[in-house]
């Protein structure tokens, strides 16, 4: 059974001539959208298409992708809603402390004396460096923002799924 990775969900088109709008969900989106590349469409009820990737760029907060053999709007009209995906044996490998968002995000994070601060949930790419989104275990507490850089994250365990970490004085909040 092939297992697929999440690469964007189009949301719309973009003008007539065959584009979409991507909301990305991939570490990579240069190298996924490269021209030439395929990608595997999945929309509810319906097969699983093969795209080829004619064009890509990037518009305000979206990767506008064209595929080959769509040239206009009603060719990928139907697509709206679509999980554009890559096969998980196509990613390729990382260089060293080079991680895919699905090996981090589940992952439980402790501090280094061992305790569990709580798991992975989310990536953000704001700038100089992704800062990992932890949800606090206690219930009600502020989810923690952590920088992915050398001095906070000691050790990435993406096999048993665990991450030991060195909090910086203030990052955590203990009011709230």
């Amino acid at each position: 059974m092939t297992e697929y990775l999440n690469v964007g969900k189009i949301v719309n088109t973009q003008g007539i001539k065959g584009e979409v709008r991507v909301i990305s969900q991939t570490d990579f989106p240069e190298k996924r959208y490269k021209k030439g590349n395929v990608l595997y469409l999945f929309r509810e009820g319906k097969d699983v298409a093969e795209l080829t990737i004619k064009s890509h760029r990037k518009h305000k907060n979206f990767d506008i992708v064209s595929f080959e053999n769509h040239p206009n709007i009603n060719d990928v009209e139907k697509y709206r809603d679509g999980i554009l995906k890559v096969k998980k044996d196509e990613v390729g490998q990382l260089e060293e402390n080079a991680f895919y968002y699905h090996e981090i995000i589940g992952c439980e994070v402790v501090d280094e004396t061992g305790e569990l601060l709580g798991t992975v949930k989310e990536i953000l790419s704001p700038g100089a460096n992704d800062v990992w989104v932890v949800k606090h275990k206690q219930h009600g507490k502020k989810d923690i923002l952590l920088p992915y850089i050398e001095s906070v994250m000691l050790d990435v365990n993406v096999t048993d799924k665990k991450i030991t970490v060195e909090i910086p004085e203030g990052l955590i909040d203990d009011e709230n």
